[in-house]
């Protein structure tokens, strides 16, 4: 599977963006230390993933607190190495392994279209591993609103995970909203 990558560290002057290889990342850990390499001080820090424009994702470390992460799409990335790591985490920080509540796990999930719901449903159910752990969440899990200081509210970031959105172009729009999209494009 293929994957992009990029740190985004936070600088006096902007944002500093660079490619990044995920080869020897195995933990949440080992990528919360990839990316506090590249902070400057205590600024922020955030890493785009994007795999073959099934999911995205992005991790935002702020100094030695813990990560805060938001993945478009819960059962793409659960299927794949790197999401896995974010995914197992953040069932892992609800305490809900079958994910009977998603409200804790997702800010600001609208009820927009009951006939999406019933196909996100149907979608869960064929999804569902046959392993120990429940079926991954079809959409959207994780903090919504990691972004918003940034000026990317939570219904803009839970637009771009919507579906029929494009990960490689959400993550553009995301960079756009941080006034370093050129950057990032550069690096792609």
């Amino acid at each position: 599977m293929a994957y992009f990558a990029a740190v985004l560290a936070r600088t006096g002057a902007g944002w500093d963006v660079s490619e990044t290889e995920l080869d020897d990342v195995e933990t949440l850990a080992d990528l919360t230390d990839l990316a506090r390499e590249a902070a400057e001080d205590e600024d922020t820090v955030l890493v785009f993933i994007e795999q073959e424009d099934a999911w995205f994702a992005v991790l935002r470390i702020d100094g030695e607190d813990d990560p805060r992460i938001f993945v478009s799409d819960a059962a793409a990335a659960a299927r794949s190495s790197y999401g896995a790591v974010l995914t197992d985490e953040l069932i892992e920080q609800d305490g809900e392994a079958d994910f009977d509540d998603l409200d804790g796990l997702v800010a600001g999930l609208d009820d927009e279209d009951d006939a999406v719901a019933e196909a996100d449903d149907e979608d869960e159910d064929e999804e569902e591993p046959t392993g120990g752990r429940g079926a991954n969440p079809v959409g959207p899990i994780g903090d919504s609103e990691l972004l918003t200081e940034f000026g990317m509210t939570a219904a803009d970031l839970m637009e771009l995970a919507g579906e029929g959105a494009a990960p490689g172009d959400a993550l553009g729009e995301i960079a756009e909203a941080l006034g370093c999209g050129e950057v990032l494009e550069a690096v792609r």
